[in-house]
């Protein structure tokens, strides 16, 4: 029994692509699947996960960076903030195990200034490289 998988589905309707790709390899209809697409996939999760960490990470750095900084205006709403993105941080570490290689960086901390050497400006002008 051939299947009918319409390619163009992955551009047009990504969820019913999903669906039937995932059936067809279930049965066994190899040839009916177009791998390199699935490959692709694959690779867009992986980064999918891997942005999900570096965004946590950068919330969570944030948040307390600010508790530091700003101990006159900690809140509740921050704390808690602090507590789920340190937890959902180690859920995509238990999940991800790979992951958590790439959050070493295998430089002392005596490599880094101790204060920001840059504004907000300069960070976001695109002509913008640290010296």
């Amino acid at each position: 029994m051939k299947l009918n998988i319409d390619m163009n589905l992955q551009e047009t309707d990504f969820y019913r692509w999903s669906m039937e790709t995932a059936d067809a390899l279930r049965m066994g209809h190899y040839a009916d699947v177009d791998m390199q697409a699935v490959a692709l996939e694959l690779e867009n999760m992986g980064a999918s996960e891997r942005r999900e960490l570096i965004n946590r990470l950068a919330v969570l750095l944030m948040h307390l960076l600010k508790w530091q900084y700003q101990p006159g205006i900690r809140s509740r709403r921050w704390e808690l903030t602090l507590i789920e993105q340190r937890r959902e941080i180690q859920d995509l570490l238990e999940d991800n195990l790979s992951l958590k290689h790439q959050l070493e960086t295998n430089l002392p901390q005596k490599t880094f200034p101790k204060e920001c050497p840059c504004n907000i400006e300069e960070i976001m002008l695109e002509s913008f490289y640290p010296k």
